[in-house]
Parts: structure tokens; sequence; C-alpha cells
């Protein structure tokens, strides 16, 4: 394995990459890879979710890139756009490099968790955005993830929203009714949207369940493919639930990473 750091000139945002190694006596020549987007309320981005999600899935064969994206601990994000504009650019380059690192152009997920989940959402709802794709000029599809796994995710500004995580991404709009609906991100599901991972618990009192409910409602409207898991307790920012990032760990909630490669599987077929 080796890693390197990616940074984004003009931007607080940097990619770390870790990258397995390739070899004549490997059965593997191509592998998956999976960006990932910590949460922490669009204020910081969490350890809990980023090495331990990235040592999982190189345990699953995928190349790991974990995003530390704007956030608003050291200064105002500086625009609603800016984490999906630093989503969107992580995406793309990892794609434009998947012949280098020996990856499927055609199998790269991205996975959020909290307010991470938003951004991991955003750019699955909104990887299109007319905005977006001016202002990066991209390649259309470029920062298109294949498919989009989101652990307790914040979705909606609506009764059930978190309010922090659309308070740091809003600033001084967080008041605005348009605004909140725009970044509500049921709002946003097309048919355009990658097939899907969700889970949450039911007692997270943090984020509450209706956020995934109501995004899991509108993949389903949108006849795209989505697995749901709903488990009855826990805490919120969970993680991985193993004992590595839990003082004791969650064996009935830790289910969901099995649950979670079996369905890649499925979606990637390697």
């Amino acid at each position: 394995m080796k890693s390197e750091r990616k940074t984004f000139e003009g931007t607080r945002a940097y990619l770390d990459c870790y990258i397995l190694e390739s070899s004549e006596e490997y059965s593997v020549k191509d592998r998956p890879g999976m960006l990932i987007c910590p949460g922490g309320a669009y204020y910081m981005t969490s350890d809990r979710e980023a090495e331990p999600i990235a040592r999982y899935f190189m345990m699953l064969g995928y190349h790991a890139f974990v995003l530390r994206y704007t956030v608003a601990e050291h200064g105002p994000v500086g625009g609603e756009y800016v984490p999906l504009l630093d989503a969107s650019r992580a995406m793309a380059y990892i794609r434009s490099r998947a012949a280098e690192w020996n990856m499927y152009t055609d199998k790269i997920g991205v996975i959020g968790f909290s307010a991470g989940g938003h951004l991991a959402a955003s750019l699955g709802t909104m990887w299109q955005d007319e905005y977006v794709n001016r202002t990066l000029s991209l390649e259309y599809g470029a920062n298109r993830p294949n498919a989009m796994i989101l652990a307790y995710p914040v979705i909606s500004g609506g009764t059930f929203a978190h309010r922090g995580s659309f308070c740091n991404l809003l600033g001084e709009a967080d008041n605005d009714p348009e605004r909140i609906k725009f970044w509500s991100l049921e709002n946003h599901v097309t048919p355009l949207c990658p097939p899907s991972f969700v889970w949450h618990t039911a007692s997270d009192d943090c984020v509450p369940v209706v956020n995934s409910l109501c995004f899991c409602t509108a993949l389903s409207e949108n006849n795209i493919p989505f697995e749901l898991h709903v488990f009855p307790e826990g805490d919120h920012g969970l993680s991985t639930a193993l004992r590595e990032v839990r003082p004791v760990g969650e064996p009935l909630i830790s289910r969901w990473l099995e649950l979670c490669a079996v369905w890649l599987k499925g979606i990637f077929g390697v």
C-alpha cells in the first residue's frame, strides 16, 4: 500500500489517497475505489469516520480516499456549494488517475457519515448540477459516483433537520426557507442517482432516522435501487461500531459493514 496527499489549489480541502499495490502475482489487476466523507456537522471532519473506514474498504480490496473537505472550524465555509465542489474535484481527480492506479473508472463509490452523508448525497444527487460543472469545467459524469453509501446521513432541512449542519453550510442564509429547501436532498433525487445503501438507528436523537426514510422514499419514487437498514438502538456517530471507535463494540450494528460489502459485491460485481 502507498499513500499520498492531494491538495486542491485555492481551497482548504485535501484528499488522502490510500492505493493498494499491484503485482504480477495477484489474480486481481483492477480494483474499485471508495471516496470517504467523514461527518462533523460541516464544522469539522471526524477522525473516527476517516481512516477506520478507509482500512475497512482496503481490506475489501478497494483503493480508499479520505476527503477532508472545507468546514467551518477554521472560518466560514465560503459558500454553500463549496463542500460539493470539493467532493466533485475529488471524484474527478480519482477517476482521472484510474489507469495509473489500476482502478475501474465505473466502480468508484462514495460513502458519507452524518453531515458527510449530506455531502455524499449531494454528490450523488447533484453531480450534474450546472453550477458545479461550469465552475470546475468537468467532463460530463467525471464527478458521478457509481454507488452511494449513507450512514446516519443529514438529508432534510425540514422539521427533522440537524440545524447545526445546515447553519454551518449555509452561513448567513441558514434561515432562508428557499435555501434550506434547496439543500434538502430528498428534493434532488432523480433517475440519474446511483444505487444506494443507507443505514441509520431508530433511536438516533441527533440526526433523526426520518432523514434516511425520506431520502429512500425519494429513491423509490425514482426507481433507484437501494438497500435500507434501520437498527432499533444506537447512538449517533457510530462509524464502524467496532471497539476501535467505541468503548464497547456494538456487534449488532457493526453488521452494517458486512451487509454493505455484500451489497457492493452485487452492484460492482468485484
